[in-house]
């Protein structure tokens, strides 16, 4: 990658004055060259010699703030070979029961699904169903893509009783979730976070490998009638985090 270094020296230099150590005006400069789109995911970045040189500081100045970004998954570093904007990944709430159509708008791309099924099956056949499930379930497979690359597997039981007209939905147009919080006030949420690995057909849905390891989230919703959903979301490791956090009722 062509590196403009009168412009990232001028960048740097407008970091100034405010008291900042070198090494954190470093990471911001390299930040925002990524945030704005400057240097995309997969693009390298100037070696540690380029950005001492262009800089005006220590190689070891450098090597923290890269060493540090790394650290927080902004880059990726290889040992002889460089530094890499990492490939961005997708948050998924913790605590929260939202829409990921909308998360991933929120991140400026595009969300697309593709339906692999939906239809009626016995719950005894599915060995995530929940105990207190109807013996009859609506299920719905659903593969959810971030611009073109799939970044969940939603495999999702419904109580017919709930939602009787669930298979008649089109969930290439809107998401189970979306039609579920519009047609069920929900109470309540339990959720069950594994590190595992995928099985052949999730990874072949996922278009990952089998031995990739993937997030999967168990999440259960109630109404204050009973269980509407009981759902597994399989995603994959590398293209995923979860974020969540609460608030005390007093500081101590």
């Amino acid at each position: 990658m062509l590196v403009d270094t009168a412009a990232l020296a001028r960048e740097f230099e407008a970091t100034g004055g405010d008291g900042t150590p070198v090494y954190e005006r470093i990471k911001r400069v390299i930040g925002a060259r990524i945030r704005t789109g400057k240097w995309a995911e997969g693009d390298r970045l100037p070696s540690e010699h380029q950005l001492v040189t262009a800089l005006g500081v220590s190689r070891m100045t450098v090597n923290r703030a890269l060493r540090e970004l790394a650290d927080g998954g902004t880059i990726v570093r290889s040992m002889g070979v460089g530094s890499f904007v990492a490939e961005t990944k997708a948050a998924s709430p913790l605590l929260e029961v939202r829409n990921i159509a909308d998360e991933v708008q929120r991140r400026g791309h595009r969300h697309s699904t593709r339906l692999v099924s939906l239809a009626a099956e016995d719950a005894d056949d599915r060995p995530f169903a929940a105990d207190s499930m109807t013996d009859r379930v609506y299920r719905s497979v659903i593969v959810h893509f971030e611009d073109d690359t799939a970044i969940q597997l939603e495999d999702r039981l419904v109580n017919p009783a709930f939602v009787p007209e669930y298979l008649q939905q089109d969930f290439t147009s809107f998401t189970p979730n979306d039609y579920l919080t519009r047609v069920v006030p929900l109470v309540r949420t339990e959720l069950v976070i594994e590190a595992v690995l995928p099985t052949d057909e999730q990874a072949a849905l996922l278009g990952i490998e089998p031995h990739e390891p993937c997030l999967q989230i168990r999440r259960s919703t109630w109404s204050a009638e009973g269980l509407v959903s009981v759902v597994r979301l399989t995603q994959p490791g590398a293209r995923s985090r979860l974020e969540g956090g609460f608030e005390t009722s007093g500081a101590r």
